[in-house]
């Protein structure tokens, strides 16, 4: 058990812990300039903690600052994407319930 890479480009590494077995955390280290794949999913609610780093978050049709120390609830079916609008690496958690369909 422990982390696990899922996705690697040049615009991120995601990593996953596979220790639980009803929740996915799951950690993304974005680049400076690049952005997440925006998404949505039927039946999944998220919860974003961002750990360092600023950016922009999108839900639905709305964009806010993100920022260290911020927490972003997602609720079943909207569509996210997060956007690092800095020079510095933006890192944050995603917590998930089941398995990833992402």
């Amino acid at each position: 058990m422990g982390w696990n890479v899922v996705k690697e480009d040049e615009r991120y590494i995601v990593t996953d812990n596979d220790t639980l077995k009803k929740l996915v955390t799951s950690t993304t280290e974005l680049n400076p300039s690049h952005s997440t794949t925006g998404h949505s999913h039927a039946g999944q609610e998220e919860v974003y903690i961002f750990r360092s780093g600023s950016g922009e978050m999108e839900i639905n049709e709305k964009k806010f600052r993100v920022n260290t120390g911020d927490i972003v609830f997602i609720e079943d079916g909207d569509f996210h994407r997060v956007h690092n609008t800095s020079d510095e690496k933006l890192e944050f958690v995603c917590v998930f319930d089941g398995v990833r369909s992402h």
